[in-house]
């Protein structure tokens, strides 16, 4: 499972940076890269959606 959480969490920081991207200069990483709205960046914004649902387990692990 600590695999599975590396990945999620690799993800979603390259998700995080491209919003900032977009955000800041909107320049949309994924979107430049693989095509507007292509079946692979489509694909990318899935995997990164559901990495973000995953990492949600992750605030169990957070130790005070």
């Amino acid at each position: 499972m600590k695999i599975i959480y590396y990945i999620a969490l690799t993800l979603v920081i390259i998700g995080a940076l491209n919003w900032l991207l977009v955000g800041l200069f909107d320049f949309n990483l994924v979107a430049s890269i693989f095509g507007s709205m292509s079946i692979l960046s489509r694909i990318i914004y899935t995997l990164v959606g559901i990495s973000g649902l995953i990492c949600i387990g992750l605030y169990t692990k957070i130790e005070d």
